[in-house]
């Protein structure tokens, strides 16, 4: 039936997101350093009670930093595939795309900030 097979596809499509994700969690030391800042964030929200749409910037903020490291990786892994001698467009690409690793988590830190900050402040009332 048709319907079988894009249904297939479909839990293909999300075995390899997975396994993408688990790759880049094993072949990555920035990622396993996201991944313990993402538990301690959301133990944080936990602890604090954080509201509604404090959660929503706070999924936002890993999910941008998440993507963008996962974007990065996926640079990278092409850019050395085709490139596999040094070239400088090859490390202007690879320094670009770390670079916006750190603007998003510059973005990041800047919403965890003004999310925890008043929280931070109103325990010690």
């Amino acid at each position: 039936m048709p319907g079988q097979k894009s249904h297939g596809r479909l839990v293909a499509s999300f075995g390899f997101a997975i396994r993408g994700v688990v790759t880049l969690v094993r072949s990555q030391a920035n990622a396993r350093i996201h991944f313990a800042a993402t538990l301690a964030v959301i133990a944080a929200g936990f602890f604090f009670g954080i509201a509604r749409l404090e959660w929503c910037a706070i999924a936002a903020a890993i999910g941008l930093v998440w993507t963008a490291e996962g974007l990065n990786t996926a640079i990278e892994c092409v850019v050395d595939l085709v490139s596999p001698d040094h070239h400088p467009l090859a490390g202007r690409a690879k320094d670009i795309a770390a670079g916006a690793v750190l603007i998003a988590a510059l973005i990041a830190a800047i919403i965890g900030a003004l999310v925890f900050i008043p929280h931070l402040i109103a325990l010690r009332i």
